[in-house]
């Protein structure tokens, strides 16, 4: 079976784009989220605290230019300041103006590309409530030109940031993602391609090996599979050949999580921008798993068959004699006095607690960075207090 393609049109991420639409459509942004008071703050003292340095500075070089008369090195010295503040202002004030324009004219691109396309672009979300591994971490999270299509069902195209560590050490992790809602919820399933990483998961989680799952075919060459202990039948189910060659052909670069009744694609570069290519090969994905969806709907969690047996499982039977349960007429409120065979119980859609989520360990670097500091700092202080004592 061929994968199903989507058709999409382009020429809004390439076509010449009119000022005036484009002032517009960013007043429109602004005035569904406007600047907090605190970052207007912000910029007025920055600005008022750089015009008190930076107009005293030219006043003083200017007037120790005039007294430095006819000496040549002298003006020069003092002339410097005044070249740096006009080199700057020069060339940083154009630069800084000419990065805003091109933000506003992309973020106009792509929405003009998600409206010719019957999809909603949503500028940016702060925190956004996804239960992927890469919504979870670090602080200031936010996502940044999110386009959604609503047909046949709900697909997100974004781009993710979140910062962890703080003063020197804080860093600023960036992700695409691809976000398709599910039709039930599935267990924690994680796809780490091969194709992307370096030294080890390029993932911001590391996973149990005892979770690892070994697949038929060429599989494994592309994906390490990660599933619940005790969840590798339903792997197995939700993995068949046909959409393991889906895997393969079409997001073998892509990292892959299916966590409650989501899937995510996740790659280390921006998913929604101006590149018609970047938006060929995602569009080609997610066409190519979308008919293999309705598959996956289907499955049914046994456990939770096995909780709702037990649920409804009568009360223990009285020793005193009684009637027999065999034969035995409804009860008043129209219930049998025994409980259905389990066999004909059906589960509702869900997961078990133990298949929700994955058990996590810390990254291999991670472990290392430690034992070297631990190699570098304590192991030297140890041996000379030892060295210390011998001498005494």
């Amino acid at each position: 079976m061929t994968a199903q393609t989507y058709p999409f049109d382009t020429r809004a991420l390439t076509d010449p784009v009119d000022a005036r639409s484009v002032a517009e459509f960013w007043r429109g942004i602004r005035a569904k989220r406007p600047s907090p008071v605190g970052a207007v703050v912000v910029w007025i003292i920055i600005g008022v605290v750089g015009v008190m340095i930076l107009l005293p500075m030219l006043g003083l070089s200017l007037f120790s230019i005039a007294l430095a008369g006819d000496t040549g090195p002298a003006r020069f010295a003092v002339a410097v300041p005044v070249l740096l503040t006009v080199v700057i202002a020069a060339v940083g004030i154009p630069l800084a103006f000419r990065a805003a324009r091109i933000r506003r004219v992309t973020a106009f691109r792509i929405a003009q590309f998600a409206a010719a396309n019957g999809m909603t672009y949503e500028h940016r979300v702060d925190d956004p409530p996804l239960p992927g591994m890469i919504f979870q971490r670090g602080s200031s999270r936010v996502a940044t030109s999110l386009v959604r299509g609503h047909s046949p069902r709900f697909v997100e195209f974004g781009n993710h940031q979140y910062t962890t560590g703080s003063g020197k050490n804080r860093t600023t992790h960036t992700w695409g993602y691809v976000a398709v809602k599910l039709d039930v919820p599935l267990p924690n399933i994680v796809l780490d391609a091969l194709g992307n990483n370096t030294l080890g998961t390029n993932l911001p989680a590391s996973f149990s090996r005892d979770q690892r799952l070994s697949l038929e075919g060429d599989f494994d060459r592309y994906f390490s599979l990660y599933c619940p202990q005790g969840y590798e039948a339903d792997a197995l189910y939700l993995f068949t050949p046909d959409v393991m060659a889906r895997f393969i052909d079409h997001a073998a670069q892509l990292d892959v999580e299916i966590v409650d009744d989501w899937m995510f694609l996740y790659m280390q570069r921006q998913a929604s921008t101006t590149d018609a290519a970047t938006w060929a090969w995602l569009f080609g994905a997610v066409g190519a798993l979308m008919t293999k969806f309705d598959q996956w709907a289907r499955w049914r969690d046994d456990r939770l068959r096995e909780a709702q047996a037990v649920a409804t499982s009568p009360a223990p039977v009285s020793a005193q004699p009684g009637p027999s349960a065999v034969g035995a007429e409804p009860s008043a409120g129209g219930a049998l006095p025994f409980a259905p065979p389990a066999g004909m119980l059906t589960p509702p859609p869900g997961v078990a607690v133990q298949g929700r989520r994955l058990r996590r360990t810390l990254p291999w670097m991670t472990i290392v960075v430690v034992l070297l500091v631990i190699g570098f700092t304590v192991v030297p202080h140890v041996l000379g207090a030892l060295g210390m004592m011998l001498l005494r």
